[in-house]
């Protein structure tokens, strides 16, 4: 007669997510604030909404995104502090360009088997970019999936809660022809493009992830460097100077920068105006990619696009507030049609 089945015979082990939530508790637990209601463990986070009473009118914005294929370079370099700053990250931005600043977030991790160390490193990335962002991690779930995720492998997912007052919210509907669009720099691919510069790197350019790239950094290092997160942005949408704001990921400039234009207008983008990152031209040139495929799939450079009123752009790229973004001008709103034109 065979012996009893259990869980963990069949590749899941209760006993290894309770090895690891001791540690996970304490370090989601370092993100809470006096709005968190209730503790680590519990069926669902709570957060206490009346401080948003002091707001004439609270709007919540909430958004989910994933980290993408990014992930696979983690877990083929054994990296996995980084991914956490990503999805955060990301989240952020994409609620921001809205006005919104964040609450609270969630994370959702699948994973073929629980590891330890490997569920710890993801959730001290999240837990950085948490308390970077002034955010809440009030819940989560890590599924143990053998049947699912291959050996070594894991996905990440976020969802994030913020609020904006009514009379704060940034929708573009103020911009028209004659205001600037200013640049925010990006610390690289971000969360975006990984499939093609995957490729390219792997398949097109014979390269290892710990082969060097340049300056002493690997291909893995520059590919893994995390999503810049922009909520030092938020003082200048507190002083109401931004008409318009968009997150550059899936779709680079031309399925993002359109999202914030008015029908009567166009983005006329001057892709001169600043100089991409060497990975950026590593991946062109190797993968002998056209100019307006790299700049619909990555950055290329500029993770947030502004767009201002031209009395007020001067005071916004000598803001020392955004100093490290390295703001430039990079294009101008003209008449036309609600499309993004790149000038190549």
């Amino acid at each position: 007669m065979s012996a009893p089945l259990t869980y963990e015979a069949a590749g899941v082990s209760i006993d290894a997510w309770n090895t690891v939530k001791g540690r996970i508790g304490e370090l989601v637990s370092s993100t809470y604030n006096a709005h968190v209601s209730g503790q680590f463990g519990q069926f669902g986070g709570m957060f206490d909404i009346s401080h948003l009473k002091s707001m004439d009118s609270p709007i919540l914005v909430s958004s989910t995104d994933s980290v993408g294929t990014k992930v696979k370079i983690a877990f083929d370099t054994r990296v996995y502090n980084t991914v956490g700053l990503d999805i955060v990250n990301h989240c952020v931005g994409d609620i921001l360009v809205m006005g919104a600043k964040p609450l609270f977030f969630l994370d959702y991790i699948g994973i073929n088997k629980l590891i330890p160390q490997t569920a710890e490193q993801i959730v001290e990335g999240l837990v950085k970019a948490c308390r970077e962002n002034d955010c809440v991690l009030i819940g989560g779930e890590t599924a143990e999936m053998p049947d699912i995720y291959s050996e070594g492998e894991f996905d990440l997912v976020g969802t994030i809660v913020g609020v904006v007052d009514k009379n704060k919210i940034i929708d573009g509907s103020s911009i028209k022809a004659g205001d600037v669009l200013i640049g925010l720099r990006s610390a690289g691919l971000h969360t975006n493009g990984y499939t093609l510069a995957r490729k390219i790197v792997t398949e097109v350019g014979k390269k290892k992830y710990s082969d060097i790239f340049e300056n002493g950094k690997t291909f893995g290092e520059i590919l893994l460097e995390p999503h810049r997160s922009y909520i030092k942005l938020s003082p200048l949408i507190d002083r109401n100077l931004i008409k318009g704001c968009a997150h550059i990921t899936g779709g680079g400039f031309v399925d993002n920068v359109d999202r914030i234009l008015p029908k009567n207008c166009d983005a006329a983008i001057n892709v001169k105006a600043w100089e991409p990152q060497p990975i950026f031209k590593y991946l062109q040139k190797t993968g002998n990619v056209e100019d307006a495929e790299m700049y619909r799939t990555f950055n290329m450079g500029v993770g947030m696009v502004i767009a201002v009123s031209p009395e007020n752009a001067d005071l916004i790229l000598q803001d020392s507030g955004i100093a490290e973004f390295k703001p430039v001008v990079i294009g101008e709103v003209v008449l036309g049609s609600g499309a993004v034109k790149m000038g190549f």
